[in-house]
């Protein structure tokens, strides 16, 4: 049987929302999807792609009687979104996200959601370098986690269709305490994306000595990380203020771990790298064999999605 929702209502209408609608339409997993975007533009191409059926000028009215309302917005955002949204919020309805940053997004969100509307927090571990309505797929979420943050409160059923949705959208589904998620997260995502950042940032800044020849000249290792730093800037900046304790316990971890391997190849000690370089190698296997990617050449991505 089909979990639908008879109206869904997506704020913000980026990557993550556009493929949601993509996979719902798809599967036949809701009955109308109206949409807002703050940007005329965006809510233009919405329409264009038939990812709504109706958009609106305010994420108000873009809830008025949705049974699945997904906040696609910036982590700093949502607290605001939150509060236009409540009184408009239909009884029984939910009320998800999907945001990098849990405990943040809780904090912001919560206070704002009325008796017998149900909030479940949640993060899709899916994406691209890409952002916009148009850059959502259907599959993007196929085989991917979509890790969900429920509060002690939280009402069983509404959890269970939720989660029921997300699994026919491919998704693998896993509930974790928002604490513990963020700092998972910190170490899996966002400490990577900051390094990909300061690293793309120092080749800029070589480039500009060597007439561009680090960006002309590329290897592999520095075009995934121009990839990963590609990302949306203003959902990164928010994820980094509102995690910070978490980023910041992993950083130090990372520059402890640097500070060996700069002693290391100081000192001409091939054992310590070799072994290093061995426990990390193994690290990439489990990840291949868990199916969150592929040994294909060029970091397992084709020529159409590069």
């Amino acid at each position: 049987m089909t979990i639908r929702y008879e109206k869904v209502a997506l704020i913000g209408l980026g990557l993550i929302a556009s493929s949601m609608s993509h996979a719902m339409r798809q599967g036949g997993m809701a009955g109308t999807i109206s949409g807002h975007a703050r940007t005329a533009e965006t809510r233009a191409v919405a329409l264009e792609l038939g990812l709504c059926d109706t958009v609106h000028e305010t994420a108000a009215e873009a809830v008025a009687g949705a049974d699945l309302v997904v906040l696609a917005v910036p982590v700093g955002a949502m607290g605001a979104v939150a509060a236009e949204i409540a009184p408009h919020l239909k009884p029984g309805a939910t009320v998800t996200d999907v945001g990098s940053v849990k405990q943040a997004v809780i904090e912001a969100v919560a206070p704002h959601m009325p008796p017998g509307v149900h909030f479940v927090p949640g993060h899709p571990i899916a994406g691209t370098e890409f952002s916009g309505p148009r850059s959502g797929f259907a599959t993007l979420f196929t085989n991917r986690w979509w890790l969900l943050t429920p509060m002690a409160q939280a009402d069983l059923g509404a959890v269970a269709k939720f989660r029921g949705l997300l699994e026919q959208m491919g998704a693998r589904v896993d509930e974790m305490d928002a604490a513990h998620h963020d700092l998972v997260l910190a170490v899996t995502s966002h400490t990577p994306h900051l390094i990909a950042y300061t690293m793309v940032g120092v080749a800029d800044d070589l480039g500009r000595v060597t007439d561009s020849e680090v960006i002309k000249y590329s290897a592999a290792g520095f075009r995934d990380f121009t990839r990963i730093a590609a990302s949306d800037p203003t959902m990164w900046r928010d994820v980094f203020l509102s995690n910070r304790e978490a980023t910041l316990e992993i950083l130090g971890r990372f520059t402890e771990e640097l500070f060996a391997l700069q002693r290391a190849i100081r000192m001409g000690d091939g054992e310590h790298l070799f072994a290093y370089f061995t426990r990390t190698r193994a690290i990439r296997r489990g990840i291949i064999e868990a199916g969150q990617d592929t040994a294909a050449p060029d970091f397992g991505r084709s020529k159409a999605s590069s």
